[in-house]
């Protein structure tokens, strides 16, 4: 009853900060830090994942909370005083395709508890400012929401030409000088920005060696999406709405999760200014696009209107582009239409299998009922995320893969195992579970619920 009175007291503050930001577009919040007490710091800590990995400290979420209440009110002394140090956080690498890795910071428990305590504030002000083009890490927004509007506007529009873009080392390269500036914009509160300053100042412990890097925000700290967001909307949303949209004769559309976007327009000649233009603008702000992977594409229906005198007279066969794990492309419906279809990106769906074939390599001598469990649910995430219209060819064929790589490793458990392939067959279309379709289409959708 306690936590339920709680998160309502918290939930009204919420509210009371969004409402000012909305009637004060311009001013900058200076009064901010009292609304966070304890009973913020226990929201924030119940919304703070308990099963994350350990940070420098080594300190679990079940040691924290043994003594919880003295520790968040000794964490809120250190915070509101300025006494509170932001410890280094942990780094580990992620294995990439290429054979690449990408860098995750881990900070410690109590670190991640200030931080959400911070990003409620900053979420409450910055909900009021962020566009319609922008899903990544917002309530009520997600990935299939940027994939949706996206394709409906590309079905609306006909087609057109997709300024495929990325970021090189986004969280890596944010410019610490030019964030603070942005951030001072909308919050003036010294306490926050004191406590912001020392999360980004904060060393990166790696094989027991402490660095500071001069810029970026590492990957994995719970305030790093929503500074990256709000570093975006100032680069890229505002700027193209209010600058390069008004500038261009035909349509366009922009489409961001996080550091993942692609613009949408109409007219070639449009796409190539805005390819142009673009490297000149985030630069400005510290940031370099990739040379090879940021390409324009032309996705123009095929069998659509002629071109204009301005675009290209030799239309050949639209290509593809990749986001959000999915490939985008041009298909035949049923019906005869042309329609956007998303199919699982190869090197997603490549590297989802390398992960399950060292898993079974790993696990092949744990008890089958527990591999079963695990395997039931990793096939289970998998088809929660791409399991989208028209995709079903893909999840198919991923459980199929599924299937024969466990087989594999359950024949090699031991010589004696005379396991078939057709008993295994029986097992999995009995045990595991099968391809479905969990993101309809809103028409599709509609149309099942009436």
């Amino acid at each position: 009853m306690g936590e339920t009175l709680g998160s309502q007291t918290v939930s009204t503050k919420c509210e009371r900060i969004a409402k000012l930001a909305k009637q004060a577009p311009t001013m900058v919040l200076k009064t901010l830090a009292h609304h966070i007490d304890v009973e913020w710091l226990q929201e924030a800590h119940r919304r703070t994942r308990k099963d994350g990995a350990t940070g420098v400290d080594g300190q679990t979420a079940e040691e924290y909370g043994a003594r919880l209440e003295d520790n968040l009110r000794s964490l809120l002394e250190r915070a509101k005083s300025g006494t509170y140090f932001a410890p280094p956080v942990r780094r580990v690498e992620i294995p990439k395709e290429g054979g690449k890795t990408r860098p995750l910071g881990i900070p410690t428990f109590e670190d991640k508890i200030l931080q959400r305590a911070v990003a409620m504030v900053l979420e409450a002000i910055y909900e009021q400012e962020f566009l319609d083009c922008s899903y990544g890490f917002r309530p009520g927004r997600s990935a299939h929401g940027a994939l949706t509007a996206l394709r409906d506007a590309t079905m609306a529009m006909g087609g057109g030409w997709i300024v495929e873009v990325d970021i090189q080392q986004y969280f890596d390269t944010i410019d610490h000088e030019q964030l603070r500036n942005v951030l001072g914009r909308r919050v003036g509160d010294g306490v926050l920005l004191r406590l912001i300053g020392k999360w980004l100042n904060a060393g990166v412990m790696k094989s027991g060696r402490l660095t500071y890097p001069d810029a970026g925000t590492p990957q994995g700290g719970v305030i790093s999406p929503m500074l990256a967001n709000i570093y975006l909307h100032d680069v890229l949303d505002r700027w193209f709405e209010s600058e390069v949209q008004p500038r261009l004769r035909g349509r366009s559309v922009l489409v961001r999760f996080a550091d993942d976007f692609v613009i949408l327009c109409e007219h070639e000649q449009d796409a190539r200014r805005v390819m142009e233009v673009l490297p000149k603008r985030f630069g400005k702000y510290g940031l370099a696009l990739h040379p090879e992977k940021t390409r324009l594409v032309d996705f123009r229906r095929p069998g659509g209107a002629p071109p204009s005198d301005e675009d290209d007279d030799d239309r050949g066969a639209p290509t593809s582009f990749d986001l959000l794990g999915f490939t985008h492309h041009w298909a035949r419906s049923r019906q005869g239409r042309s329609v956007v279809m998303l199919k699982t990106a190869k090197k997603r769906f490549g590297r989802s299998l390398h992960r399950i074939a060292q898993w079974c390599r790993k696990y092949r001598h744990t008890a089958v009922r527990q591999q079963w469990k695990m395997l039931v649910a990793k096939l289970r995430g998998h088809f929660n995320y791409y399991g989208v219209p028209l995709n079903c060819a893909a999840l198919n064929t991923f459980r199929y893969s599924v299937s024969w790589l466990w087989y594999r490793a359950l024949r090699r458990r031991s010589q004696k195992t005379r396991l078939t392939w057709e008993r295994m067959r029986r097992l999995v279309l009995r045990y595991l579970p099968t391809a479905c379709i969990t993101h309809p289409y809103p028409n599709v959708r509609f149309r099942l619920s009436t």
